[in-house]
């Protein structure tokens, strides 16, 4: 939302908000001149206002919406008012269960290097890129695409749907898998809706592209019949792009037809990353990049927050703890990112803080969120993050249950709360040569920049 603002601001509108409170995101929104109020309460909106566009967040009875409504002034979702952003723009849009910041970060870092210019809103914050958008050109500067409309990237998610109210012109399918089921009846049902999300790309005289993961992506039901090109990537040799990965060195080996394209060192862990890479390689090259030009400047990519972000190290009396923030909140994220971090960071223990977002999606996946930590030898459980679930979902899972599950299975497991305790146990346990990953997509993050300032000699990174 703080990105449409922004870029919505810098097309001419003029742009007011109101959150629930003040924090460091709407504080910077307001330097940038952008008028935030803190009263929800009272429904007010200023007299002149054309437009309200509101976040999945915000429920139909919300004060704002109802004035607007009285009013005559047309409300939008952010993913309704995204699409219309796109309108007039070449769109590449990010979709998939896992991956999609990540591989929409990289994708814009990479067209931002090379000098085309791009739009772009993603849902985390990007050093490289001053924040989570950025405001491009109108009409695209350079590369096999000059002279058509300018670039926008943006995540496309499945949530209630959203995606469906995108206007792509390109688009990746990187992975689905089971989620949103407090929205979805099943995994049949999220992948017809991710055939609807790709229906919407244009034919492909009209420059309509899907990209889409070889494996783990239901290809075939998503795919079938598009009139848009349609490619796929991955490991296996079958893909039309397909990916080779060394994980002792980190390299990315992209051929096609069995020819190499290009090469590079991924610049995060785990393969699960190598592919989000290749991914954004490939929607580069679509976008009018060299195969040599999105290789170096994908090696140059730095990260995003809470992502595999390696914060640094914490002093303790017998050593040295290594602390990680990650905002895996789904099994498949915490299985493949615990198990990269450990490979790469190689400790002696590895300790899981892991707060569970949504009471529903706990109790739907819940045990496959037991077999996600196997490569953990301490796990921390806090209070599962309640967001849009229900008084009665809220009765029919607790953390307890995630607990008893992992210790079933031998592992060390604890269910602690408030954050503070977390902290504190933190301080007890941890020693020379621990790795402390704390993951989750709630404020769960302040474990981790808590326990690291616990000591003043902390080393803290940027990755």
């Amino acid at each position: 939302m703080s990105g449409l603002a922004r870029m919505l601001q810098q097309r001419g509108a003029t742009c007011t908000g109101s959150d629930t409170s003040e924090s460091d995101l709407t504080r910077s929104l307001e330097d940038a001149g952008i008028s935030v109020s803190y009263d929800q309460s009272s429904g007010e909106l200023p007299e002149a206002c054309d437009l309200v566009v509101a976040s999945a967040a915000v429920k139909p009875d919300h004060p704002e919406l109802l004035n607007a409504q009285r009013r005559g002034i047309e409300s939008l979702s952010y993913a309704e008012a995204l699409g219309r952003v796109q309108l007039g723009r070449t769109a590449v849009c990010v979709a998939g269960t896992h991956g999609k910041s990540t591989t929409t970060a990289m994708l814009a870092h990479i067209l931002t290097i090379t000098g085309l210019d791009p739009d772009v809103i993603v849902g985390a914050n990007v050093p490289q890129l001053g924040g989570g958008w950025r405001t491009g050109a109108a009409m695209v500067p350079t590369g096999g695409l000059a002279g058509r409309p300018g670039l926008m990237i943006c995540e496309a998610c499945e949530f209630n749907r959203s995606f469906h109210q995108h206007r792509p012109t390109m688009a990746l399918v990187n992975n689905i898998e089971e989620d949103h089921l407090d929205y979805y009846s099943n995994l049949d049902e999220i992948v017809a809706s991710f055939r609807d999300f790709a229906l919407l790309l244009p034919h492909a005289a009209d420059g309509g592209r899907l990209l889409i993961n070889h494996d783990g992506a239901h290809r075939r039901a998503v795919s079938s019949g598009l009139e848009c090109a349609v490619a796929t990537f991955g490991f296996n040799p079958a893909a039309d792009y397909h990916i080779d990965f060394d994980p002792r060195t980190g390299r990315v080996r992209l051929s096609c037809g069995g020819d190499e394209r290009c090469s590079w060192r991924v610049p995060m862990p785990g393969d699960h990353n190598a592919l989000n890479s290749a991914a954004a390689v490939i929607l580069a090259c679509w976008s009018g990049v060299t195969p040599e030009q999105a290789s170096r400047a994908i090696e140059g990519f730095s990260g995003l927050d809470r992502r595999s972000q390696r914060l640094g190290t914490r002093r303790i009396p017998d050593g040295e703890v290594v602390v990680y923030d990650d905002y895996g909140h789904h099994p498949t994220e915490i299985e493949k990112t615990l198990k990269a971090i450990r490979a790469a960071e190689c400790p002696k223990r590895l300790i899981c803080v892991f707060q569970p977002h949504q009471h529903s999606r706990t109790r739907f996946l819940l045990e496959q969120f037991a077999s996600s930590f196997e490569v953990a030898d301490v796990v921390v459980v806090p209070h599962i993050f309640f967001v849009r679930d229900s008084e009665v979902e809220r009765q029919k899972v607790s953390a307890t249950d995630l607990v008893d599950r992992l210790r079933s299975r031998g592992i060390c497991a604890m269910h602690l709360y408030p954050f503070e305790a977390i902290v504190e146990q933190l301080e007890v346990i941890c020693r020379d040569g621990d790795l402390v990953v704390v993951m989750g997509a709630g404020p769960v993050w302040t474990v981790a920049r808590d326990f690291l300032h616990g000591d003043c000699t902390a080393r803290e990174e940027r990755g």
